[in-house]
């Protein structure tokens, strides 16, 4: 291993991702970070479509983060001779674009969450919440936007408390609020922050204000009391009323972040430049390391016996592809995160999931859109390549000698589609191009054909989701095309169980054919996906035929069976069936398995499942009996209403299929002042008159 290259010690490595719901502010903290990090010498505002981070076209004219991306800085605090380098994913807020936060949380060590200091916990905080639970990410909170109106450092925090997790603690106060917001305050130095400077650059530290020193007191009583309560050393001093250093205090609350016993929270406004250099501090004595955390497993791909990789330079290389993106100068830039391991440039690895072995001509460590040449990548580090063939996001890339599959990473289904065709012959190409080069980019973006009328069919999380598809084609693939109206993403299951048998034989001249199967269909909890289960026994069926089987049966479950919709949770069991010592075949059995399952299915009694989507709405009260009344007539359910910051919220479940065109139904209704987000929640059983009714729209 070249030890040049390895330029900064593990331990002082950060890879962390900034997470919230739309508009809290994320990529704003994150300008500021690279700002103060000295990555950038000019603040690229959001609002003003200049955001480093937020380089692509429809990013910068929407205001919005549609795909996370990845710089790298470095940071010392003020009383720190050291530094720490951190590896930052800004990630996107929109519902739409969940798979950008997803696969950014499988390959992060630690997290920030950020909130609207007005708006305090929103929906899609609650879901990154629930994502960074599933991977015990330790995570910190920043309280951001405290200059606006309406905003309150304690009632975010208590939104924290209350609807996302107990563990949370103030090690902040803030110094004001609204247009009187001036520092913050840090409970375990006790110490005043203030931020002068045409960029807040310039951090001035004094005294507490003599009217907070009761509150900070008691805050930090709290503070102290919960730190010492998770380390016994500091626990007997703290009951033998000894004082608890600076150091001994950082150190106690690192050790509780890191095994996720409590959440520091932080405050500030990253707009107003203030508050966002403490952050980093904290992203410093806080957050992990790559050897803070357990070593990664995967398994052997022959033996599928388990294997633990230490984030260790020397040992086997291996790494997760996390994200596949277009290029317009490169062609396909691969993004993985390195577990254990180093790969030097010119060197070869192999892609598990396909055994393909690829030499790694270029390693890129990313700053958003450009990019610096590294001869060298190690443990711990996230980098990106150029050129590697047939790969997609959740691939693991390892040293040939030493193969291991890491777990991958788990998408959900898209939930709206919509018809596309080119607008002349010429754009044909072009399109099928394009189509293909996105939906590998995007796991959640799915590409298919109507097999009645041959058009293609695309798929996506929602109406943004494929406006920004369509978008890019045009801009980047020069595609010129027609779409349909967005349809919702049905899917098809069965409610009980049923037999079936499949025979197809055909004799006529020469070698005829002959397959004959039975299956039996079970229904499956929502959510187990598809299980296919061989009780041949015998060898009345032979082995080599089984897989035909199956292959028949899979073709089915895209197409659907009673109204084209994608067939989901089930099991089918093939338990018995006969075959022809000539005429039998693969093709025969697949077409016996497709008859079987198809017969099998219908008499399992059927049904057709629709998208739900968890939806609130924020309205000026005297609008709320028009707007709830709107959203029952769109066979909505309301769960609550609740106040916020004189605002009423609804919070309610709707089907996907009534939400289209909300937004503009909602300023009609409103007059322009209410607004809406939803996300995803289940798929539930469409009433059986609206079942009829979209059978009959399939049918005609």
């Amino acid at each position: 291993m070249p030890e040049e290259t390895r330029k900064h010690p593990l331990e002082k490595t950060r890879n962390i991702g900034l997470i919230a719901h739309i508009d809290a502010g994320k990529t704003t903290v994150t300008e500021r970070m690279l700002f103060y990090t000295g990555i950038s010498h000019k603040v690229g505002e959001v609002h003003e479509g200049e955001a480093i981070m937020d380089w692509m076209e429809q990013e910068k004219e929407r205001g919005i983060t549609i795909t996370s991306a990845a710089t790298t800085c470095r940071w010392s605090p003020r009383d720190k001779d050291d530094e720490v380098w951190i590896n930052i994913i800004d990630t996107p807020g929109h519902i739409d674009f969940t798979v950008e936060v997803q696969r950014s949380l499988r390959i992060l060590d630690g997290a920030i969450i950020i909130f609207d200091g007005v708006a305090g916990v929103e929906p899609q905080s609650e879901t990154v919440w629930r994502q960074a639970d599933e991977f015990e990410m330790p995570r910190i909170c920043f309280i951001n936007k405290l200059d606006r109106m309406g905003a309150s450092f304690e009632k975010s925090f208590q939104s924290i408390k209350d609807r996302l997790t107990k563990k949370a603690i103030p090690v902040q106060l803030p110094i004001g609020a609204e247009d009187d917001f001036e520092g913050v305050i840090d409970l375990i130095t006790q110490k005043a922050y203030h931020f002068e400077g045409k960029m807040g650059e310039k951090i001035i530290e004094k005294e507490v204000p003599e009217k907070l020193k009761e509150e900070v007191q008691k805050a930090r009583q709290v503070l102290v009391e919960k730190i010492a309560a998770e380390d016994d050393e500091l626990l007997e001093k703290f009951l033998a009323d000894e004082e608890l250093s600076v150091e001994e205090l950082r150190s106690g609350l690192r050790k509780a972040v890191l095994n996720y016993d409590l959440v520091p929270v932080f405050c500030g406004t990253a707009l107003k430049n203030k508050g966002v250099q403490p952050l980093l501090d904290a992203v410093y004595y806080y957050l992990p390391s790559p050897t803070d955390l357990p070593p990664v497993t995967g398994l052997h791909p022959d033996t599928e016996e388990e294997i633990v990789r230490q984030p260790d330079d020397d040992a086997p290389f291996a790494a997760l592809l996390f994200k596949v993106a277009n290029d317009p100068y490169m062609g396909t830039l691969n993004y993985f995160r390195v577990y254990s391991g180093t790969l030097e440039k010119g060197s070869y690895v192999m892609n598990t999931r396909t055994g393909n072995k690829e030499r790694v001509g270029r390693i890129l460590r990313m700053h958003s859109n450009t990019r610096e040449e590294l001869e060298a990548i190690h443990a711990g580090q996230i980098a990106a390549t150029v050129g590697l063939k047939d790969t997609q996001t959740g691939d693991t890339l390892c040293n040939g000698d030493h193969p291991i599959i890491l777990e991958n990473i788990e998408f959900p289904e898209p939930v709206i589609s919509t018809r596309i065709e080119p607008k002349s012959k010429a754009d044909q190409d072009k399109l099928n191009k394009g189509l293909k080069r996105l939906a590998t980019e995007d796991p959640t973006f799915r590409v298919g054909r109507d097999n009645e009328t041959g058009e293609t069919i695309i798929r996506g999380m929602g109406e943004l989701h494929l406006e920004v598809i369509i978008d890019r084609l045009q801009r980047e693939f020069n595609v010129e095309a027609n779409i349909g109206r967005p349809q919702v993403a049905y899917k098809e299951t069965i409610t009980s169980e049923a037999e079936a048998r499949g025979e197809y034989i055909k004799q006529s001249g020469g070698r005829g054919q002959y397959g004959d199967v039975q299956l039996r269909v079970t229904p499956q909890d929502r959510g187990e996906g598809f299980e296919f289960i061989d009780e041949i026994k015998g060898g009345v069926i032979p082995q080599e035929f089984i897989p035909a089987v199956e292959k028949g049966v899979k073709e089915v479950l895209e197409e659907g069976v009673i109204a084209g919709y994608q067939v989901i949770d089930l099991s089918v069991t093939l338990f018995d069936g006969s075959f022809h010592e000539v005429d039998s075949s693969e093709g025969a059995f697949k077409i016996a398995g497709r008859m079987a399952f198809q017969e099998a299915f219908k008499r399992a009694k059927p049904i057709l499942l629709e998208p739900i989507m968890s939806v609130e709405v924020i309205i000026p009260e005297e609008f709320l009996g028009d707007v709830m009344g709107d959203l029952s007539s769109r066979r909505g359910r309301v769960s609550k209403t609740t106040l916020r910051q004189g605002m009423k919220v609804i919070d309610s479940e709707v089907p996907l299929s009534q939400m289209f065109g909300y937004a503009t139904s909602l300023r009609s209704l409103t007059k322009g002042r209410g607004n809406f987000s939803m996300e995803f929640k289940e798929y539930s059983p469409v009433p059986d008159s609206i079942a009829e009714e979209i059978m009959e729209g399939k049918k005609s």
